[in-house]
């Protein structure tokens, strides 16, 4: 049997108001393609179709346009919800679509996804566990022991769950396994919302121990493979959602496995999706234009560091975001000014003060105008605020 593992679509997420659904349409069409040409003959998707629990109206059509082009031909996909997902929304037309071959998984149940490959003839037993969260996994095991057992670890939790899910596997079928987890040793970025707290919702791969000969992961948006029994992958997200994937290689990850063999694996590469990067100019604006001239990385979207020895000015500032649609941050760096503001900041004065004394330095001591005060405090937010929103996406 032949297995296309995909995940973490995130549908209708954009990238600092830059809309993205351009290339997540790009993805379905070089997914369907790849699906086609590899001859798959099931499909798992783990997790995170959308990016959000009220997605737009855009993003759930996709969806739905995704899973119909997948499944023609009798091709069946089983899809479970992640974190960022409402589970009830993405399992609510599975009247419609169950017939068509398509599974919609939105809560953990202890009942095992069972499907059939077409062209094989081969059945597959899927120990399919959505986003898990411990609330659920609380409901869903209240009746299935006492109350000492439910105060048990949240990865505890997990390998129960999954060694239930495993139950029916048998050596006839082509046992597989699949969740939206974040599995200890995986390697995170900053656009994965976390899903753990101080460690809580961190699963030991022993936990995931249930039978499965191969364990299709979603969550972390960088393909991986974990440590575990059998073989336990992620595929990663399709396209780099934060800065911390710049020059990440995008995949879908394709199995071939037969009831009682050893999976073996073949990452495929996608070739949709802007690139991510990022532009350390340690030239100063002159050396940004010169690589603006020279047309550096055209459809890349853009995060900028620039070192200054005085400050922008509005006009430049709104040059550079002109110049380029792609560039979405643009992040001054004036060692000078660290090293005064580092002086200055013991003194306690309000930021907009220490940018004034800073400025009149600068130029001789001109005052500046109330909007480039505004402007120096919205891009300190920005810098302070980018990394708290990475990590809570």
């Amino acid at each position: 049997m032949r297995i296309l593992h995909t995940g973490d679509w995130h549908l209708g997420r954009t990238l600092e108001g830059r809309s993205r659904q351009k290339e997540q349409e790009q993805f379905i069409d070089e997914l369907v393609d790849i699906a086609d040409r590899q001859q798959a003959d099931l499909i798992l998707m783990a997790g995170d179709v959308y990016d959000s629990v009220n997605p737009p109206a855009a993003a759930e059509q996709l969806f739905y346009e995704a899973a119909a082009r997948l499944t023609s031909g009798g091709r069946p996909l089983v899809v479970i919800s992640g974190n960022h997902d409402q589970p009830e929304r993405v399992a609510s037309v599975s009247p419609l679509v169950t017939r068509q071959g398509i599974t919609l998984v939105g809560l953990p149940t202890a009942v095992p996804v069972t499907v059939q490959a077409l062209h094989t003839g081969e059945t597959a037993k899927i120990a399919a566990l959505p986003y898990p969260s411990e609330a659920r996994l609380g409901e869903l095991l209240a009746g299935d022991g006492d109350e000492g057992e439910l105060r048990l670890a949240y990865s505890a939790r997990v390998g129960k769950l999954m060694k239930q899910l495993g139950r029916e596997f048998t050596p006839q079928t082509v046992n597989l396994a699949m969740s939206h987890i974040y599995v200890l040793g995986g390697v995170e970025s900053d656009s994965e919302r976390p899903i753990q707290v101080g460690g809580a919702y961190t699963v030991d791969p022993s936990a995931l121990s249930c039978g499965a000969q191969y364990t299709a992961l979603g969550h972390l948006h960088r393909a991986q493979r974990v440590k575990g029994e059998g073989m336990i992958r992620y595929s990663g997200s399709p396209l780099a959602y934060s800065f911390s994937e710049a020059g990440q290689a995008k995949s879908v990850t394709m199995i071939e496995v037969s009831p009682g063999g050893e999976p073996s694996f073949e990452e495929i590469y996608l070739r949709c999706g802007r690139p991510l990067v990022r532009w350390n100019a340690l030239g100063g604006l002159e050396e940004v234009h010169r690589w603006l001239d020279e047309g550096r990385d055209p459809d890349a979207f853009i995060d900028l560091e620039i070192r200054l020895g005085e400050a922008m000015s509005m006009n430049e500032i709104q040059r550079l975001r002109k110049s380029r649609e792609g560039i979405i941050h643009i992040r001054p760096v004036y060692p000078q000014m660290e090293q005064e503001l580092e002086q200055l900041s013991r003194s306690r004065m309000p930021v907009q003060e220490l940018f004034r004394r800073f400025y009149q330095r600068q130029t001789g001591g001109a005052e500046p105008d109330e909007g480039l005060i505004q402007l120096f405090l919205e891009l300190a937010e920005e810098e302070r605020r980018e990394p708290e929103e990475e990590g809570e996406n």
